[in-house]
């Protein structure tokens, strides 16, 4: 088990993502940098040779994932992904997009703490979670070209920002949830007025060429078969509403939503009560279960309320639970170290 004074802190840091705080970091923070005005780098800027070609692999991974380890490729041996998405399908304009879960960055933060493992990740474990997960596959072996490609590709997009420096436009903006049950009939009219016209009524996207050929999508399906499982991060009410607000539809920017918080809470419940692939085993997910998000939609939960609250809200009555869950665990902490203090000076 974790020292007290550890869980307290990781639990304040998940508390803070879910009231829309973002979490110091641990290491020097002085200097910011702003992914809005911070310029891409040019992949053809590179000269020739080994490094070139693995970042401009690590692109095309990135863009047309279902081309190279989608389940459609003729190498059965490069089937890695599940389903037809590219990475790009949520990690916007080849993951550089502000507030589209850039990869622009993430060099500098890992390895980072992370609650679903409680334990230090590297960014090979966080692109095979993808994998898993967001994919809905099998994890790429760390000494494959292609988790090689990504990692040179994300090192890549990162030159320039220092370890420790805060970057923002990183992750997605973490606007709050409204403080009430997601209403799924009010979802289901924002999408047919504002989805439908490119995901398709029946949430199965548009393909750009036929089952079979490995070509992917031009707009993903949202449910279904061939889209992420119910372990993604993206299945996550309060992540999904967040991604879909500041990214949706179509020419949306962190700055310019065309969706009211309302209406993107509401459409994304739409989209997460859709059948979709289902991962084994997930309850080994956040084993330090005070750690848990409480829009998780998976047992076991730890804070006394039906599943259905974990999956469609409020949220806001749960994350207060789960603030008083950890003031109790800094406090026993507080207490267990004045006792061993106590019995150290005998």
């Amino acid at each position: 088990m974790m020292k007290p004074r550890t869980t307290f802190t990781f639990l304040l840091a998940g508390l803070s993502a879910l009231l829309g705080a973002s979490p110091a970091l641990a290491a020097d923070t002085s200097m910011t940098v702003k992914l809005a005005d911070h310029a891409v780098p040019d992949i053809e800027q590179l000269p020739p040779g080994h490094y070139k070609d693995l970042v401009q692999y690590g692109h095309a991974l990135t863009t047309r994932t279902f081309a190279h380890i989608g389940p459609e490729v003729l190498n059965v041996g490069k089937r890695y992904a599940g389903n037809n998405l590219a990475c790009a399908s949520c990690h916007q304009q080849a993951a550089t997009k502000p507030f589209a879960m850039p990869w622009t960055g993430v060099s500098a933060t890992f390895p980072q703490y992370r609650g679903r493992e409680d334990d230090i990740s590297t960014v090979e474990e966080r692109v095979n979670g993808c994998m898993e997960r967001s994919m809905s596959g099998q994890p790429l072996p760390l000494d494959s070209r292609e988790m090689k490609a990504f990692v040179t590709y994300i090192s890549f997009l990162s030159r320039g920002i220092p370890v420790g420096a805060t970057v923002e436009g990183a992750g997605m903006v973490q606007s709050k949830m409204p403080n009430r049950r997601a209403d799924l009939e009010a979802g289901a009219k924002v999408y047919e007025a504002k989805c439908s016209v490119c995901h398709g009524p029946d949430g199965q996207g548009v393909r750009a060429g036929q089952p079979g050929d490995a070509q992917g999508y031009i707009f993903p399906p949202l449910w279904g078969n061939d889209t992420f499982n119910n372990g993604a991060g993206m299945n996550r009410l309060a992540m999904a509403t967040r991604f879909v607000k500041h990214n949706m539809p179509q020419g949306t920017s962190f700055d310019a939503p065309q969706l009211t918080d309302d209406e993107a809470y509401d459409v994304s419940a739409y989209m997460l009560s859709k059948p979709r692939p289902v991962k084994a085993n997930l309850e080994v997910d956040f084993p330090a279960r005070w750690n848990k998000p409480v829009d998780s939609a998976f047992p076991p939960y730890l804070l006394g309320a039906p599943a259905d609250q974990h999956r469609f809200g409020p949220f806001p009555p749960l994350v207060e639970k789960q603030r008083q869950m950890a003031e109790q665990l800094k406090a026993q902490g507080v207490a267990e170290r004045a006792k061993a203090a106590e019995a150290d000076r005998k």
